[in-house]
């Protein structure tokens, strides 16, 4: 299908455009200093900030992501495929356990049409990435870029004074922050955002509309 064609060339498109700001410094920085003319003033504070930064960085870039993945995400659908999923694996292994050969035959006959309701959702969830890599992209291009720019990258941590936030370990330290802060942002205000769609759905039902 010309359309599925599409998603999947701007979804390669995307992910060589993320490798390329990965390894390409003059990119990066061509990226960074685009996006920073809009995100150094708001967020910033001209580099005396660094932790605050990335803070505020992590948060946006996440919120920016799971709003929009909530707006192009049936939850209701999505978490009656996984109940079907999960209650047709469950039987299955039971069936096998049990040595019930005329019930695993009978399963393995609807597994087709049962994962392709799993694969469904997969792909409807896939084809977001692109999307949100357009996100992604441009705020961790201009995060490298202003971190490298900071003069005094250095913070306290509980274990130890004086961490520099631009060391080299596998990623550099700031990395592991912006991780730190954006991985359980996004957890909440997905799970707020799913909890705000499953209880208006019940409030529709509750007052006897479909």
């Amino acid at each position: 299908m010309p359309g599925g064609g599409m998603s999947r060339f701007f979804t390669i498109f995307m992910f060589i455009l993320a490798v390329f700001v990965m390894f390409d410094p003059v990119l990066r920085q061509a990226l960074g200093d685009i996006v920073g003319l809009g995100l150094g003033p708001l967020i910033g504070f001209g580099g005396n900030y660094p932790t605050l930064t990335l803070i505020l960085a992590g948060m946006f870039m996440t919120g920016l992501t799971i709003v929009v993945r909530h707006f192009f995400t049936d939850y209701v659908q999505q978490a009656e495929s996984q109940k079907i999923v999960g209650a047709f694996n469950k039987e299955l292994r039971k069936a096998r356990l049990e040595n019930n050969t005329f019930k695993t035959k009978k399963l393995m006959e609807m597994q087709p049409k049962i994962m392709e309701k799993s694969m469904k959702m997969t792909g409807s969830q896939l084809k977001l990435m692109p999307v949100t890599l357009l996100i992604v992209i441009p705020i961790f291009a201009w995060v490298a870029v202003f971190m490298y720019q900071v003069t005094s990258p250095l913070i306290a941590v509980p274990w130890a004074f004086g961490v520099d936030l631009n060391a080299l370990n596998l990623f550099p330290n700031w990395v592991l922050i912006y991780s730190l802060i954006s991985i359980p942002f996004g957890q909440i205000l997905s799970r707020l955002l799913r909890y705000y769609d499953f209880k208006k759905r019940l409030n529709v039902l509750a007052a006897g509309n479909p």
